[in-house]
């Protein structure tokens, strides 16, 4: 699928598809990692405790890190969306203001010219009866 898609209103759209493995890989890895390297790692339980306790810092920090991100490009995305739906209704306010001001020259128009129409059809009528009183 291409970048620029046209839809109904014929308005070129840029479509950004983001793809993102999300948070439970990151978790999956990071405790895998941390199982494997107790069970290879030749430590005190003291040792391993210490570890297991670095460890769990290191993951809540990273899944602080994509939680901020996320809610980071979420904002973004609905900031941008903002923007445009506010352009659209600027853009239709305008374009039904134009209408309206088209409308009521146009009203005006055929309003003046129903009353020249009527002025010069009783302007007539009256010379027709002038006319057929004389003769």
């Amino acid at each position: 699928m291409s970048d620029y898609e046209l839809y109904e209103d014929d308005e070129p759209y840029i479509v950004v598809e983001q793809h993102s493995s999300g948070v439970g890989p990151l978790l999956l890895g990071i405790a895998l990692g941390t199982g494997i390297a107790l069970l290879f790692a030749p430590q005190s339980g003291a040792d391993t405790r210490r570890l297991i306790r670095k460890k769990a810092r290191e993951a809540k920090n990273t899944v602080a890190d994509v939680v901020d991100e996320v809610a980071s490009t979420v904002t973004d995305g609905l900031s941008r969306a903002k923007e445009g739906v506010e352009d659209r209704i600027d853009s239709a306010r305008d374009a039904v203001e134009l209408k309206k001001r088209q409308i009521s020259r146009a009203v005006r128009a055929g309003r003046d010219a129903a009353h020249e129409a009527r002025e010069d059809l009783e302007f007539r009528i009256a010379e027709t009866k002038a006319a057929y009183k004389e003769n």
